[in-house]
């Protein structure tokens, strides 16, 4: 299907990193399989403006997909159903998107990256210490506080990287993961890869 456009929550205010993202996203989507079929991948910066302009985009007739981080570990049947549970969201489904149209990082983008630790290693180089992540072979168990101090005690040593920061850190080390890793160890990720495929191909 032509025209599809994929709405990611992450880039910040700075247009460098928005580049960054949807080149990191671009990167991710290619390696998983959609170099013939791809997305218009939209960095939308901060989850609120993501939903916002999905919105916007449902309103207009056009097909859209919703992407954003969970932020808390996800107990909802839906990602429709936790977005609008969520105290911080309370987003609404429009009349005229479904399930498929949503879908969640669980519990954020960074959860991604303890599905290919060997990639992390590749990337902070001398120093990186994979010991100190989070060990829990569940990764969307791991609550985003505990992923966030992990990352930082597993490069405070590193040679050639400073430590961890979120920004454009984070969609150098996308540039580097492996969506095949990341589908098996994350549910979400994985039905998200199977329904972008599907609405593509329609």
């Amino acid at each position: 299907m032509v025209g599809v456009k994929l709405f990611v929550e992450g880039g910040g205010d700075s247009e460098a990193l928005l580049r960054r993202c949807r080149a990191g996203f671009r990167h991710f989507l290619e390696e998983a399989g959609f170099k013939k079929h791809m997305p218009r991948i939209v960095a939308c910066g901060g989850r609120r403006a993501a939903y916002d302009r999905f919105v916007t985009n449902c309103e207009a007739g056009e097909t859209g997909v919703l992407l954003i981080d969970s932020e808390d570990p996800v107990s909802a049947g839906s990602a429709w159903a936790h977005l609008a549970n969520r105290q911080a969201d309370k987003f609404a489904k429009p009349s005229n998107a479904t399930d498929d149209h949503c879908h969640l990082m669980v519990v954020c983008m960074e959860s991604w990256f303890l599905a290919d630790k060997e990639a992390l290693a590749k990337h902070f180089g001398q120093g990186f210490n994979a010991n100190a992540l989070p060990q829990n072979a569940d990764i969307e168990a791991v609550r985003k506080n505990d992923l966030y101090e992990g990352l930082k005690r597993a490069t405070a040593n590193c040679k050639t990287k400073a430590p961890y920061k979120k920004g454009e850190n984070s969609f150098r080390i996308l540039l580097r993961i492996s969506p095949s890793k990341v589908r098996q160890a994350s549910p979400w990720a994985k039905t998200f890869l199977e329904k972008l495929d599907a609405l593509m191909a329609g």
